[in-house]
């Protein structure tokens, strides 16, 4: 074999080496789009992250940071039309049944209540309707009789209500939708952090034990110290 020939092979042998690395790669366009999608979806997750972290540390110490609850009662008595009003509904309304509007109307600007999307609850001598909010509770109670109206507020304060606002909790449809695509965008940025990792993982050798230590942390956790 000349030496011509024996450096033609050597270089057909090391460009093939190198065509096979290329292949082995991700492209460049897809780089650049895992690193698009996670700072993209961190910037969406950023405040949610930090206000679901810090209630975790507050829900994990509910009984220890419980704050005192400050419960406020109102009594009024209702004028003698919208207590003709309440006569008309029927004892064994459901609660489908709406409360009257203009008893609405009244509730609302003698109590400033609201009660759009309240489940009344209709019984013969009572009209009960439930005010649960996030951070907080509270009722009305009527009397059909005699017209007698008793409303009560609980307010729980700061730390409960935005631990309800981490569960959810009578925080109504809105908060429900952007708690869903909260989850969405965690779930992206937590997938393409794991490609990310996958492609720099050469360079950083601790990226997979560390990554391994927070798989095997909590599933210890859960076989042997949970009950």
């Amino acid at each position: 074999m000349d030496i011509q020939s024996f450096r033609s092979r050597l270089g057909g042998n090391a460009s093939n080496a190198s065509v096979k690395g290329q292949k082995r790669k991700i492209p460049a366009f897809w780089v650049r789009q895992f690193h698009t999608w996670h700072w993209m979806s961190s910037a969406i997750c950023l405040v949610g992250m930090i206000l679901f972290a810090v209630t975790g540390i507050t829900l994990n110490h509910a009984a220890s940071i419980e704050g005192d609850p400050v419960v406020v009662s109102i009594e009024r008595e209702l004028p003698e039309e919208l207590l003709g009003e309440l006569s008309s509904v029927p004892a064994g309304a459901g609660p489908d049944t709406p409360v009257p509007a203009p008893l609405s109307e009244w509730l609302a600007d003698e109590l400033d209540i609201s009660l759009g999307g309240r489940t009344p609850e209709w019984s013969e001598v009572e009209l009960y309707i439930p005010l649960p909010r996030a951070g907080g509770d509270g009722w009305i109670a009527i009397d059909r009789n005699t017209g007698g109206v008793l409303y009560e507020d609980t307010d729980r304060g700061l730390i409960a209500y935005l631990n309800d606002l981490h569960k959810g909790r009578d925080t109504g449809a809105a908060w429900s939708w952007f708690i869903d695509i909260f989850a969405a965008a965690c779930v992206v940025f937590s997938l393409t952090g794991l490609l990310l990792l996958q492609l720099h993982a050469k360079k950083r050798r601790s990226t997979w034990p560390i990554v391994g230590a927070g798989v095997i942390i909590p599933l210890f956790l859960m076989i042997f110290l949970m009950h």
